[in-house]
């Protein structure tokens, strides 16, 4: 048997010690390897007696499956205290997002979940689709599983509750536009651009897409069923008539959602299916009664997880960043850290109520006042507010509901797989077909793509894109502003972007986070004929990378150039491994004019400023941000812009003449 290296002693020596100092504390901890990658993220009531548990024999808890496969790879173990199991989970999950630790169950894309949000902040508040989540003053739904989930709930909202969707400064007293657009006349819009309704009034109406985003339609209802009674006393018929016809819109909303068995009822449903390291949960959320949302959530869950730990993922990641937490959460098992999920949900529930009541700074309207006086009185009756309970379902129409769920969740899953199997498919004969085009000497499994994009030589940038496997890794796509090419030149530029592209490489550090974003590809593609090709060519042999598998794509006949072939090679035109590389071009030509548009904006702007006295970078901001646009500046009277605190009448007029001269 061979002793072990000094190597090795000392890294056990030191996990030794580590595991000998851990405090009886609750907290979260790190599993890392020997090149400091995150294998795994816990956390535990006491950090001594879980930490410690992965290496005794019998291993109690939902570490039991996970040992076998991580426990010999660890190398050192990093832990955080925290003051409770909750702060615990939080922290857990934030951590799980931001190292993507194999051996965890992970929400796939979860960092793009989208959610509805209300810009409380403003005076006249947008509602709009988001997947960005900062501490603004803004109010949020969701998460939703989907983009088309979002807009399915928006288009409902905005038919029953017209609201802006635009971005420009409306403040109150102001009139941000001399004419309204489109969506005013077509009774899309309010028109707060034009002072066509008060703050108030429609402040009282976002009031009312908040209510019915939580569920609570039959509340708003009543609510405006009272109006639409005062306003007919009133005599303000048309007023009434207006009313009325939201309330019937709702209760035809009410009507698809109701569930006669779950009256009174809030509760989430969680179905779970899986398949070999996938696994999809259906997420069934009733309020009140009705059924207001139906998604379906994709994780990556290791073959060694139990069901209970894929449960237990999906319900600390989800809820650590949901806009609602129901006073009972149904489960498809039993979860071994029950408890702790049950405090950690109470503390959310608590929190999430806390940040709805405390959102925005505006009034409150009478609909509201009364639904939350109502819903106040029913939340007594109820009992506790912050109790949340985990329930496993065992009979009746809830254990029917649960079916349903797997069922749904299964289907999903089914249909996730076979897709990818297709693209799969695909894909890998894409990749051969090009291999053996090219003559590769192994499969193009990474491609790196570059193009150029300019305007009369200023602006110039460059794009690198990647693709693994046929699809793209945008987290390690590159953008490069040309520094040392004066005027237009394509090939020098493209000689630029690929020196300081390969002087990045990181060959040596195999594994690192660093060599991971500048691995080497299997094949580089330039987006260019035989001059592009030549030219980086050249700048390859200058570094060492002669054997560097290299080709051009030319457009006029989408043609494939070789730096040793003088022929270029013709693929077919319903090639899959055309269709590859046209793709992976024009997403480069997609990045690289997409950032040279944004400089060319920046640019414009700052020069148009530059030549105005008095116009520096706040004034200029403040400008831009109150508009929109120069265009929108340049249109606007005199009077408009001298509005602007920190702007005169005088600084007002010669802005308007320096922008009327300009353009």
């Amino acid at each position: 048997m061979t002793a072990p290296s000094a190597a090795t002693s000392s890294k056990s020596s030191a996990l030794a010690a580590t595991l000998k100092n851990l405090p009886d504390q609750p907290g979260v901890y790190l599993m890392k390897d020997a090149r400091g990658s995150v294998l795994y993220v816990g956390k535990a009531q006491s950090l001594r007696s879980r930490v410690r548990s992965y290496w005794q024999k019998e291993v109690p808890g939902p570490a039991q499956q996970i040992v076998r496969s991580v426990v010999d790879r660890i190398s050192d173990v990093e832990y955080t205290l925290t003051d409770s199991v909750s702060e615990a989970l939080l922290l857990e999950n934030s951590l799980i997002k931001r190292f993507q630790p194999p051996f965890n169950v992970r929400l796939k894309d979860d960092k793009s979940y989208p959610f509805i949000k209300v810009t409380l902040a403003d005076d006249f508040p947008r509602i709009e689709r988001t997947r960005k989540l900062p501490q603004d003053g803004s109010r949020y739904f969701g998460p939703y599983a989907s983009a088309s989930s979002v807009d399915e709930a928006m288009n409902l909202v905005r038919r029953i509750f017209p609201f802006r969707t635009c971005t420009i400064d409306i403040r109150d007293g102001e009139r941000a536009l001399q004419r309204p657009c489109l969506l005013y006349h077509i009774k899309r819009c309010q028109g707060p651009c034009i002072q066509a309704i008060s703050k108030e009034a429609y402040r009282a109406d976002i009031a009312q897409v908040e209510l019915f985003l939580e569920g609570r339609q039959e509340s708003v209802a009543r609510a405006l069923r009272t109006e639409m009674q005062a306003a007919s006393d009133r005599l303000e018929f048309e007023r009434a008539a207006a009313l009325r016809d939201k309330v019937r819109s709702i209760e035809r909303t009410m009507e698809s959602q109701k569930m006669a068995a779950f009256a009174r009822t809030d509760l989430d449903l969680v179905g779970l299916a899986r398949r070999d390291s996938q696994a999809a949960v259906q997420l069934f959320v009733i309020r009140n009664g009705k059924a207001i949302g139906r998604d379906v959530f994709l994780l990556e869950a290791p073959r060694e997880s139990t069901d209970a730990e894929v449960v237990s993922g999906f319900l600390g990641q989800h809820y650590a960043r949901a806009s609602s937490v129901p006073r009972e959460v149904a489960v498809p098992v039993e979860l071994g850290d029950a408890a702790d999920f049950e405090r950690f949900l109470a503390d959310r529930r608590a929190t999430v109520n806390a940040e709805a009541r405390g959102a925005g700074s505006g009034p409150v309207s009478e609909t509201a006042l009364w639904v939350r006086t109502v819903d106040t009185a029913t939340a007594t009756r109820r009992g506790p507010v912050g109790g949340v309970r985990l329930v496993v379902p065992r009979r009746g129409e809830r254990r029917r509901l649960m079916a349903l769920a797997t069922r749904n969740a299964a289907e999903m899953l089914a249909r996730e797989q076979a897709r990818w199997l297709a693209d799969q498919g695909r894909t890998l004969g894409a990749l051969e077909e090009l291999a053996t085009a090219l003559e590769l000497p192994v499969l193009p499994a990474r491609i790196e793509c570059y193009d150029i994009s300019t305007f009369q030589g200023t602006n110039s940038v460059g794009s690198m894109v990647v693709f693994e496997d046929g699809r793209p890794r945008t987290g390690e796509y590159r953008r490069f502003e040309i520094r040392t090419v004066e005027g237009q030149s394509d090939v020098a530029s493209h000689q630029e972007v690929l020196r300081r592209r390969f002087r990045n490489a990181r060959p040596g550090d195999e594994g690192s986070a660093e060599e991971r974003r500048w691995a080497m590809p299997d094949l580089v593609i330039i987006d260019g004929g035989r001059a592009q090709v030549n030219a980086a060519m050249a700048v390859l042999a200058e570094l060492g990378l002669h054997d560097l598998p290299l080709a051009g794509l030319a457009k006029e006949r989408e043609e494939l150039v070789l730096p040793n072939r003088p022929e270029p090679v013709l693929l077919p035109t319903t090639s899959q491994a055309l269709y590859l590389v046209q793709r992976i071009r024009d997403e480069a030509h997609r990045f690289a004019i997409t950032y040279h548009r944004k400089l060319r904006a920046r640019a414009s702007v700052r020069s148009v400023f530059d030549d105005l006295s008095g116009i520096g970078p706040r004034r200029r901001a403040l400008l831009l941000r109150t508009f929109g646009s120069v265009k929108r500046i340049r249109d606007a009277p005199v009077e408009q812009i001298a509005a602007i605190p920190g702007i005169g009448t005088a600084l007002a007029a010669k802005i308007k003449a320096g922008l009327e001269s300009s353009g």
